[in-house]
């Protein structure tokens, strides 16, 4: 996994009402020198993020407003810049190996760069 790119997860979270378990797209900041990944998510639930300007620390939620990246992100898409924990490095090749975490597309560098500058860079750990 490298920056700039967008993966699906398939099996993200549980669905609290469903039990069933749903995917989420991220994005990859960085690498850490340990192999751990730096990442976002994406939601395309707007919440009161503005898309001008795109980056946006207010409450209720920070984001980043990357537009319509393309296929399979085909309506307005945010990165959620609310810290998460890193991605152990091992696990995410783990779940790559088993298909549950794919490549969907790599950003381009003219939304990557000011996108990762917008975005608190550690996790919240």
């Amino acid at each position: 996994m490298r920056p700039g790119e967008i993966h699906f997860h398939r099996n993200f979270y549980i669905d609290r009402e469903t039990g069933e378990f749903r995917g989420k797209y991220l994005v990859v900041l960085a690498r850490l020198p340990g192999g751990d990944i730096v990442f976002r998510l994406l939601t395309s639930r707007q919440h009161g993020r503005p898309e001008r300007p795109p980056c946006y620390h207010g409450d209720p939620y920070p984001g980043f407003y990357l537009g319509i990246p393309g296929p399979p992100l085909d309506r307005g898409t945010w990165v959620d810049l609310r810290g998460i924990e890193d991605y152990d490095g091992a696990s995410a090749a783990g779940e790559q190996n088993r298909g549950n975490l794919t490549l969907v597309m790599t950003l381009d560098s003219a939304v990557f760069v000011p996108m990762k500058a917008s975005a608190p860079f550690f996790s919240s750990n």
